[in-house]
């Protein structure tokens, strides 16, 4: 291959103002304005090294999945670094029929209560460092690492999923209705 076409298999991220990554071994600990963070690049196949104000990312092989897991881990650490400084929400909005469904937080679990009229609550966790207020009729999420929150929200989602029914009339759950950057409170 031409060194142009090696040149393709590596890309430099550069760490923004404010922002401090570290790295031991596969692991790069990123801290910010709004809190400190860590990712594991164990099962991600690149190479990373810090360099001054940039992280350089190289594949480890020259096929085309080797391109797309390079910008996989590029996306991410940009992800990290954004959201250490602005962060990022998540509302949700309860809809429901005709039994009123209620959520509450307790610590790390998120508990859905009367959906559908069921006695025993649903229950989900809460990804990461991810905060969950519930509302009136809206569940915001707001944190720093969009991995965390989206997991969240669709764990939330998939508990209140209405099974052996028809979807089109049954509408009860807890849907995303807006993703934004920056926390809202």
């Amino acid at each position: 291959m031409s060194t142009k076409q090696l040149e393709k298999f590596q890309d430099a991220v550069d760490i923004p103002e404010g922002v401090k990554v570290s790295q031991k071994k596969h692991m790069l600990t990123f801290v910010g304005p709004l809190g400190k963070t860590y990712k594991s690049f164990r099962t991600i196949p690149v190479n990373i090294e810090i360099s001054e104000n940039k992280i350089l990312l190289k594949a480890l092989g020259t096929k085309k999945r080797d391109y797309a897991i390079l910008h996989t881990a590029r996306s991410l650490i940009r992800n990290i670094c954004e959201g250490l400084i602005v962060g990022y929400t998540i509302k949700m909005k309860i809809v429901y029929a005709h039994f009123p469904v209620t959520v509450k937080v307790d610590g790390k679990v998120i508990i859905i209560e009367n959906f559908q009229g069921e006695r025993a609550p649903r229950k989900t966790h809460v990804v990461g460092n991810t905060k969950v207020m519930p509302k009136g009729e809206d569940v915001i999420l707001t944190g720093e690492v969009w991995t965390d929150i989206t997991q969240t929200a669709a764990n939330i989602e998939l508990k209140t999923k209405v099974k052996n029914k028809d979807h089109r009339v049954f509408l009860d759950g807890i849907y995303v209705y807006d993703k934004k950057k920056g926390i809202e409170k």
